[in-house]
């Protein structure tokens, strides 16, 4: 087992960007890269993006890729994390549901996987210190246990800006019923979220309740949307929520007629952008310090601050504070 690092070394976190695309062989072997890379540099946790399986060219073609939890592509990230001892958030699978006989509909499913199906346990001591010797052999991995949360998308895209974007993300996919309650992981309680979502306070809201202290949004903007909106939304994400924030991104030219924004990123409860990812697919780090988080919120104690006396409370159902 791994040992806790020396003092004063805090939990890596790596945020991909990919250039997605109906490819779905050539896509995990982008996103294989990546995880590889960031658990060579000694990351417990590995954010991707919304669509990290693939992105459609229709409609047609998104519904006929889809998969099911226990299908082939999620065995084989399971198995990647297993070997590569990493925790991974894969955010925006395209999910057949137990329901798709039926609707011929998805969902959005931000999946999160421990490489053990065990507690979590600490980052290995040393940046690029190999995964940890004792992880158990691949039928402890394919236990229900490595699957440790799935949070299906609630707030589906449908917007259109007119001679530039036009989406329907209701017109394919279901939309999730339920918030997750925030995941112990190595790096902190991580809360789960998926792209649109993060134009919505309340949800950032009812996981702080409940506890999250790092929120992450994966996300495919567009370039027209993420221009304007993305950055100011995340960095609002954390400052009202005094949690980490982090954003795995796609980033360019997915298939013949979408572009996404890139720009993958990571903002800590104060506000600050600590980490971005460049053009191009690739990876930025993160340290998450925990102790800084818990200051922030000591010196601005803003949770204890809020009048549910005069606007209520902002809560989920299922999710204790």
């Amino acid at each position: 087992r791994a040992m806790a690092g020396p003092p004063g070394l805090k939990p890596l976190v790596a945020v991909g960007q990919v250039t997605s695309t109906p490819d779905k062989e050539l896509n995990f072997a982008a996103c294989a890269g990546l995880v590889r890379e960031a658990a060579h540099r000694g990351a417990c946790l590995v954010f991707l993006p919304e669509g990290f399986d693939y992105i459609g060219s229709d409609t047609a073609q998104t519904l006929s890729l889809a998969e099911g939890l226990d299908g082939d592509l999620m065995g084989r990230y399971a198995e990647l994390a297993r070997d590569c001892g990493v925790w991974l958030s894969l955010g925006g699978f395209h999910e057949r549901g137990r329901d798709w006989p039926t609707t011929q509909r998805i969902y959005n499913c931000h999946a999160l996987l421990d490489p053990a199906g065990e507690s979590p346990r600490p980052c290995p001591a040393d940046r690029g210190s190999p995964a940890p010797a004792d992880i158990p052999p691949l039928r402890a991995l394919l236990s229900p246990g490595r699957l440790v949360a799935a949070y299906r998308k609630t707030h589906l895209c449908d917007v259109e800006l007119e001679g530039r974007v036009t989406m329907k993300e209701s017109s394919f996919t279901n939309p999730g019923t339920e918030i997750v309650a925030p995941v112990s992981t190595p790096a902190g309680k991580l809360g789960l979220a998926i792209c649109y979502d993060l134009r919505f306070p309340e949800i950032s809201l009812a996981l702080r309740r409940a506890g999250a202290e790092i929120l992450t949004y994966p996300s495919a903007f567009t370039v027209p949307t993420g221009s304007a909106h993305w950055e100011v939304l995340l960095r609002a994400r954390a400052v009202e929520s005094q949690c980490y924030v982090v954003a795995a991104a796609q980033t360019g030219k997915n298939h013949e007629r979408r572009t996404s924004y890139g720009h993958a990123l990571v903002v800590d409860p104060w506000g600050a952008v600590v980490a971005q990812c460049r053009e191009g697919p690739g990876l930025c780090y993160a340290e998450i310090d925990l102790d800084y988080l818990h200051r922030v919120r000591r010196e601005i104690p803003v949770h204890g601050h809020r009048r549910p006396d005069l606007y209520g409370t902002v809560a989920a159902a299922g999710l204790a504070p």
